[in-house]
């Protein structure tokens, strides 16, 4: 008998005081709500990548559907092999941003990189601030996914750095 009574005395210890209290914001510790506002940042970051990059492969497409002048007849063959290979990558890596799974950001990466690879390699195809941008996108990318699986550690970091407690 005894052994029931201290399971049924623990069992009415882990009940919430309340049945709303299971799902309120407050019940949440410190450390947990940090971790939920880092993921939300890093999704609303994707999710913005995501229109970005539809937009950016929806016009890849325009210069192939629409172009005012026959565009491969005039192309070299590596421009127009890139104006086709951003228009199918670009809109693969927003639809993996846009629903925030890690092969979209890895899509994404590789698509950023090949158009850092593009502007060396073929002058004229994206600009130095494309470029610019592209880098400033993938150091945020990757700060907010750190700070998603580290809450907190960036700015502890930058605090520390800054001098600050």
């Amino acid at each position: 008998m005894l052994s029931i009574d201290k399971s049924r005395e623990s069992f009415e210890r882990t009940v919430p005081p309340s049945p709303g209290a299971a799902i309120s914001r407050n019940n949440h510790a410190q450390g947990e709500t940090d971790s939920i506002r880092a993921r939300l940042h890093l999704v609303v970051f994707m999710r913005l990548l995501a229109g970005l990059w539809a937009f950016q492969g929806l016009l890849q497409w325009c210069a192939i559907l629409l172009p005012a002048e026959p565009l491969f007849d005039n192309l070299p063959l590596l421009r127009g092999a890139a104006v086709i290979f951003f228009a199918v990558f670009d809109l693969v890596a927003a639809a993996g941003l846009w629903l925030a799974t890690p092969w979209g950001g890895v899509i994404w990466l590789i698509g950023a990189f090949a158009q850092i690879a593009a502007a060396i390699a073929l002058p004229g195809f994206f600009t130095i601030y494309w470029v610019a941008t592209d880098l400033a996108l993938i150091a945020t990318y990757f700060v907010l996914t750190f700070e998603a699986s580290h809450p907190g550690a960036v700015l502890r970091r930058l605090r520390q750095w800054r001098g600050k407690p």
